[in-house]
């Protein structure tokens, strides 16, 4: 994508979606952090389904710690990877009250040394809990950023230094929610849909994708 592109690809994201936000359901930045670590190799939609019981029964670091392994698991079971999960949330939670006094880190390495908690992870907390300007490379932005040709890269990390680099300061804090959304619903990986595509002209992709026929 050229550079001259890149402004007018996200205005026009901007115009489309002014508030853009997560898709995962959260009352505090405690719930954002257990809802995001859940939901690596799961869909926002299981997440939430499965949080929407857990959180009004617990919904603090000490209330999960008192659910216990198999208590928690309960909770998460429909989830993927669910037993490794509550073991690393667990984990993290006792890290949070003996290490935290029970909130949430605001720094990068404090996050990322919480079990469970990768980069991008570390990325969406502080992006949508702190107002960082970071970028959360899911499947869905390393799709969208090489496809594109946005911010290629062969590496989740590549496609993020691309990003960070190239994408105005006016949109990076909202880039990674418009980014997550246009490949999980109009980008999407199997075939994308070009023809219903608000951002197809300055996009590398090619040839683009015909409509189905009726």
């Amino acid at each position: 994508m050229k550079t001259a592109d890149i402004e007018p690809f996200f205005a026009t994201l901007q115009a489309a979606n002014p508030q853009p936000a997560s898709e995962l359901e959260y009352s505090s930045v405690f719930e954002l952090l257990a809802a995001v670590l859940l939901s690596a190799q799961a869909t926002d939609v299981g997440v939430n389904k499965a949080t929407r019981r857990l959180f009004p029964v617990a919904h603090t670091p000490q209330q999960i710690l008192a659910l216990g392994y198999d208590g928690l698991c309960d909770y998460i079971r429909t989830i993927g990877l669910y037993r490794n999960k509550a073991r690393h949330l667990l984990q993290t939670c006792q890290i949070l009250v003996e290490r935290h006094g029970g909130r949430v880190p605001t720094t990068r390495e404090e996050l990322e040394a919480l079990p469970g908690v990768g980069r991008k992870t570390a990325n969406v907390v502080l992006n949508v809990a702190f107002g960082e300007a970071t970028m959360a490379v899911d499947t869905h932005i390393f799709r969208v950023g090489n496809r594109t040709g946005l911010a290629p890269g062969k590496t989740p990390l590549a496609v993020e230094q691309q990003l960070v680099r190239r994408v105005p300061q006016r949109y990076a804090v909202d880039a990674h929610h418009w980014l997550i959304l246009h490949g999980r619903y109009v980008c999407v990986a199997r075939k994308p849909r070009c023809w219903e595509c608000a951002v197809a002209r300055w996009c590398d992709f090619q040839p683009k994708t015909p409509a189905p026929r009726a």
